[in-house]
């Protein structure tokens, strides 16, 4: 059995849930859920002046929404909070505190002008831009006059020399990084704030968090953190970087790649259950041929070692595909609730009762996404036909035409309102009784009612549109019905 993981996922609400964040959210689920672990949620809230509560809303409905729960931190609690990293101000103070009586970390005086200065002269050498230590080594009166003339420091962590930072990440394998291109960093803000990799350490370390699952952009933050770990005297998760989502021209994904927001996706009408089995396969290779998984399914499934080193591709054709096959296996009820605002913000009121759902179970199998549903259902609203083709008006003017539209006009006064099914019988009916092929019948009633040579199942069409629908377009088509 594997060992229980505590797992994070750990936002800055500095704009709504995206793709790559929802794919980070999804895989820690995925190891809480499959090892019998905790999923915790914190919000990373220190960049004061992009962090909104909206965002943070955004973010925590669009994880409901694709049906990752936590079982600790925001808005759920537990007792290792708070939650919130700008109420956790105390616990990076008492531990910056500690790293300067250590001397591992000293107070940096540095205005913007001489680190710009240092990082352009390192440019120009060639060399790796990073902090040279400039106030490592200031005496106390130093500083006091530093102090003197009213300049705010920050902290700096103070990077070992000549060292080696070894991670063992559970994606990509052994990665080694020098201490001598790292320089010293900033730990605290010269407002009191931490830096991201300071609160990350302090957050994780006092959240018990066992595993890190996060993007490869957060790679080179890890070395900085793991020093941390070690100047603290805390343990360290284990690591594991997912690949970077690209988009299919292989540059990193981006709006003009799709929506790059999981409430767009949302309201275009992609099914939750569909987003997330398409993010799964951005990066992880199930074991056999099968790529339809559910929540469940995905639970037993998901393993980190077939997470892939390579980068993933965003495919919208693949995501179009997967949610068409979700829609399709859905119950008409739920997609007759989902494709109704759709239809409304077009103008299109939906039928009262039976008939509405009959008319998504019509479009039902013919549409990939519920935004779709708006052109899919406009042959059964359309007032006069209108012919897609030369070749469709000359289908009408086979021989059978004007016995085949007057049968089905008398069938239906004798049903004027029939369901689906009398609907199919009434087809039927008509080719026995006419002694036609099926062609010959379905083909003319088709394009008398549509224009088109294909679209939704007849039957569907004749229940919607009953006796009266069916004559007013035959009559406005001024074909002889016989």
């Amino acid at each position: 059995m594997t060992t229980p993981m505590r797992v994070r996922f750990a936002p800055s609400p500095t704009g709504p849930l995206h793709i790559g964040g929802a794919r980070s959210a999804l895989f820690n689920w995925l190891m809480a859920r499959k090892t019998g672990g905790q999923f915790i949620v914190r919000i990373e809230d220190t960049d004061l002046e992009r962090s909104s509560r909206e965002s943070e809303q955004n973010i925590l409905a669009s994880l409901r929404w694709l049906g990752l729960n936590w079982d600790e931190g925001i808005e759920v609690g537990g007792p290792h909070g708070p939650y919130r990293q700008t109420e956790r101000l105390d616990l990076y103070r008492e531990a910056a505190e500690k790293l300067l009586a250590q001397g591992q970390a000293y107070y940096c005086y540095c205005s913007e002008e001489e680190l710009e200065a240092e990082r352009e002269q390192l440019l120009a050498k060639g060399e790796l831009p990073r902090y040279l230590g400039k106030c490592r080594h200031l005496t106390p009166v130093e500083r006091a006059a530093k102090e003197a003339e009213g300049v705010k420091p920050v902290i700096r962590f103070r990077v070992p020399e000549g060292e080696k930072v070894v991670i063992d990440d559970l994606v990509r394998g052994q990665v080694v990084f020098e201490t001598d291109g790292i320089g010293d960093f900033v730990i605290v803000k010269s407002d009191g704030i931490p830096t991201y990799n300071f609160a990350v350490v302090i957050d994780d370390s006092t959240m018990e968090i066992t595993h890190v699952i996060r993007g490869e952009e957060h790679l080179s933050n890890t070395p900085r953190q793991i020093l941390l770990y070690q100047a603290l005297g805390l343990k360290s998760p284990q690591f594991a970087h997912v690949s970077l989502i690209l988009g299919k021209d292989r540059t990193k994904m981006s709006k003009r790649h799709g929506s790059t927001a999981v409430e767009q996706y949302k309201k275009m009408g992609y099914l939750p259950e569909a987003l997330v089995n398409f993010l799964v396969l951005l990066g992880w290779a199930p074991q056999g041929e099968n790529e339809i998984f559910s929540l469940e399914e995905l639970i037993q499934e998901f393993s980190l070692d077939r997470v892939a080193k390579s980068p993933a591709v965003f495919d919208m054709d693949k995501l179009n595909y997967l949610n068409g096959y979700y829609i399709r296996h859905s119950a008409p009820e739920r997609i007759a609730e989902l494709a109704r605002p759709f239809l409304v913000e077009a103008g299109l009121n939906p039928p009262e009762g039976e008939k509405y759902l009959w008319l998504i179970q019509a479009v039902q199998e013919r549409i990939n996404c519920l935004a779709e549903v708006v052109e899919a259902v406009q042959v059964f609203y359309q007032d006069e036909v209108k012919f897609e083709d030369e070749a469709a008006r000359e289908v009408l003017k086979q021989e059978q035409v004007p016995a085949v539209l007057a049968a089905l006009l008398h069938k239906l006064e004798e049903n004027p309102a029939p369901t689906p099914e009398e609907a199919k019988g009434v087809l039927k009916t008509l080719t026995k009784e006419l002694k036609l092929g099926g062609k010959q019948v379905y083909m003319p009633i088709r394009i008398a009612l549509t224009g088109q040579a294909h679209g939704p199942e007849l039957y569907f069409l004749l229940a919607i549109l009953g006796y009266s629908g069916v004559k007013k377009r035959l009559d406005s088509l001024r074909v002889d019905v016989g």
